[in-house]
């Protein structure tokens, strides 16, 4: 289908949280989308709210793999916490330290109805937890301890891209 604009930091459908899908054959296009628009250099995940749409579907391409999940859930997270490197398609330009758990299961559907179960390890889990916040309304920076914060706060207000 097509690459799709992303939504930045300040577009209110980011605070957001996504409607579940109720009609999977109305969301086909959404996907391929996603997949498209995931699938370009650089990226490891897109959630439908970056590119402006509020339902509850994410696309990622992680390791040389592609997929997708409509309505994920998160059903486990393990291992202790560990701050990882992260940023964000929606807050370009920065970097933070965030906590994210090693191992993440998720599960969703796909678009014949198949329930399907995605888990992963290291930066597979972090993007399962990020594009699941995503579709909650929360952002990455939101996750961070009190000083990063601070830091990515100032940061923001420094990007060429940040409007007040």
């Amino acid at each position: 289908m097509s690459v799709r604009d992303i939504r930045l930091f300040g577009d209110p459908i980011l605070k957001s949280a996504c409607d579940r899908v109720a009609d999977l054959a109305k969301v086909r296009d959404l996907v391929e989308d996603l997949i498209d628009t995931t699938s370009q250099p650089g990226r490891a995940g897109v959630a439908a709210n970056q590119i402006g749409v509020g339902l509850a579907v994410f696309a990622y391409f992680v390791d040389g793999k592609a997929g997708y999940l409509i309505n994920p859930e998160v059903m486990e997270l393990s291992g202790d916490m560990v701050e990882m490197e992260e940023g964000c398609l929606s807050l370009p330009g920065l970097w933070h330290k965030t906590p994210r758990y090693p191992r993440a299961v998720v599960r969703g559907q796909l678009l014949d109805g198949t329930i399907a179960e995605i888990s992963g390890e290291g930066l597979l889990a972090q993007v399962l937890q990020h594009e699941c916040d995503h579709l909650k309304g929360i952002l990455y920076i939101e996750k961070l301890n009190p000083a990063e914060r601070k830091l990515a706060l100032r940061s923001l207000r420094e990007q060429p891209w940040f409007t007040r």
